[in-house]
């Protein structure tokens, strides 16, 4: 049975924007939720152990023809890996999943291009903080939208991981940046942050509603289309070398076609909050890469960021665990 949808218990100026609600599946058939947070945490992983692969292969290509190029290699893998079962779906469930990816897609697309664009104006670090500032808005968002509050667990969490992602990103702002420093690159960024809120939410709920496949190719194949109309306003470049041929291979296979399936898949069973939550060791894992194999120096401010992040994971991770344990006894 279809769920009826509620228009007044949404703001007009969001309701044009966001689903209606975005409660996780619950039911027989749903798994453990460590598993979908597994799944999420791997996401991180993969994104963040990428990271130095990307940095070095875009110095022979430009950006958004990487992007293009990304995208549509990982489109190509997603449909041989759904393949199957997208056919035994049937056609109108396929176009149902295909078209919420596309509106997901739309905002994973801004988010790429906003932060791609904002970098040439701000700083590494503040372009990290920045864009890291999803995690916040996530709830927020959400809450304004579906008079939904998070948890006090969720809210110390992200209070948590904000901080760590500042404590880590801070000391590469550069002597002469700081965070009263506004400039076009910085309002770039932000907007990228929106973005990635946006579609945290809406992936969350189109991936509970429709195939979860269908929904994972659709939102990768918009920003595909996306990501090559906007070659009309970067024109494509590069010098091709293995690095960029192995980079294109990883990224598209692993950091988009596998993650975005696994992303997909573990929004089903858990809420954007967590997901944006779990998303800040993304930072942890692309510094864990850095110093073991960019051979970067791992400092007392990364140190201490990444036991921010991992606090205000563990915050609302273990909370379920005391629960069952003082029902159980």
């Amino acid at each position: 049975m279809r769920r009826r949808r509620d228009n007044r218990l949404l703001p007009r100026s969001l309701d044009s924007l966001l689903p209606p609600t975005t409660e996780p599946r619950r039911g027989k058939d749903v798994p453990a939720r460590w598993r979908a947070d597994a799944a999420l945490a791997f996401v991180a992983l993969i994104w963040g152990a990428t990271f130095v692969v990307v940095k070095q292969a875009l110095l022979g290509i430009s950006t958004v023809y990487f992007l293009s190029l990304r995208f549509w290699l990982a489109s190509v893998f997603m449909a041989l890996l759904f393949g199957r079962p997208l056919r035994r779906a049937g056609l109108k469930e396929v176009v149902r999943g295909l078209r919420g990816g596309a509106f997901a897609g739309i905002f994973l697309w801004a988010g790429y291009m906003l932060q791609t664009y904002g970098l040439k104006y701000t700083s590494a670090g503040k372009s990290g903080f920045l864009t890291g500032l999803y995690i916040a808005l996530v709830p927020i968002i959400g809450a304004i939208a579906y008079r939904r509050w998070p948890q006090a667990s969720e809210v110390l969490g992200i209070l948590c991981a904000v901080i760590g992602m500042a404590v880590m990103t801070l000391p590469s702002f550069g002597s002469h940046s700081s965070l009263l420093d506004i400039n076009k690159g910085d309002l770039l960024t932000i907007g990228c942050a929106v973005s990635f809120s946006f579609h945290l939410l809406i992936l969350g709920y189109y991936s509970q509603r429709a195939r979860y496949e269908a929904v994972a190719l659709g939102q990768i194949l918009c920003a595909a289309v996306l990501s090559t109309v906007s070659l009309l306003a970067e024109p494509p470049q590069a010098s091709w070398n293995g690095q960029i041929v192995f980079a294109l291979g990883l990224t598209s296979l692993f950091a988009t076609a596998l993650a975005f399936a696994f992303q997909t898949w573990g929004q089903q069973y858990t809420t954007a909050t967590r997901t944006a939550l779990i998303f800040a060791l993304e930072p942890v894992f692309a510094l864990v890469t850095a110093v073991a194999v960019g051979g970067e120096t791992l400092t007392f401010a990364a140190v201490l960021g990444g036991a921010f992040i991992l606090g205000g994971i563990l915050l609302v991770e273990l909370k379920p665990i005391r629960e069952r344990r003082h029902r159980s006894s």
